[in-house]
C-alpha cells in the first residue's frame, strides 16, 4: 500500500514575499517538508530528517489569497531512507482584477510547483514496518561426515537383512 498525503493551505500576505502579492518558490517547498513530515510519521512513527531534494521545479506563479494542495508519496523504502515525489496545486485563486475579496474555485487545477527527495528515519527511530531481523543460515554437516554416518546404518541394515534371511530359511526347512 503505498504511503500519501495531501495538505490544503491558503497564501496569505505575510507569505506574498514580491510586488503584486507573489508568494516565493520557497514556501511551496516549505509545504513539501510538512508533507514528508506526515509521510514519515505515517510511515516510520517519527518525523524523520529530509537530506536532499533531487530536483525542484516551479512551473505557475501563486498569490496570497490563493489555495494550494501539496501532495507527496512516498515512491520507495530503504532500510533507513525513504524515496518520495511531491506536487503542488492551485485549486481556487484570487481575481483581484475584480476585487480585493474575489476569489474563484478552478475547474482544473494548476501545477505550480513538484519535487522529488530524500527522506531518512533512523533504524532505532523507526516503530513501524521494521524489517525482520536476519536469521543466521542453518548449519549443515560437512559432506564426509554425513556419508561416514550413512554407511554404517546401511551396513547394519544388511547384517539385520541377512540374519532375517537365515532365520526364515531354517523355519522353512523344519
Amino acid at each position: 500500500m503505498a504511503v500519501t498525503s495531501m495538505l490544503r493551505v491558503r497564501m496569505s500576505a505575510k507569505d506574498a514575499h514580491y510586488g503584486g502579492n507573489l508568494v516565493d518558490g520557497a514556501h511551496m517547498v516549505h509545504l513539501f517538508g510538512d508533507v514528508a513530515t506526515e509521510l514519515l510519521i505515517k510511515q516510520d512513527g517519527d518525523e524523520g530528517l529530509f537530506c536532499a531534494y533531487d530536483m525542484v521545479e516551479f512551473k505557475a506563479p501563486v498569490y496570497a489569497g490563493d489555495y494550494i494542495e501539496a501532495y507527496g508519496e512516498i515512491t520507495h523504502v530503504g532500510n533507513t531512507s525513504r524515496k518520495m515525489k511531491f506536487e503542488a496545486y492551485k485549486v481556487i485563486r484570487t481575481l483581484p482584477e475584480i476585487s480585493a475579496s474575489a476569489a474563484e474555485v478552478l475547474e482544473e487545477r494548476i501545477l505550480v510547483a513538484r519535487a522529488t527527495g530524500t527522506c531518512v528515519t533512523p533504524m532505532d527511530c523507526q516503530r513501524y514496518n521494521k524489517p525482520a531481523p536476519k536469521k543466521a543460515p542453518a548449519k549443515k554437516a560437512p559432506a564426509k561426515k554425513a556419508a561416514a554416518k550413512k554407511e554404517p546404518v546401511a551396513k547394519k541394515v544388511t547384517v539385520a537383512a541377512k540374519a532375517a534371511k537365515k532365520t526364515t530359511k531354517k523355519k522353512a526347512t523344519k
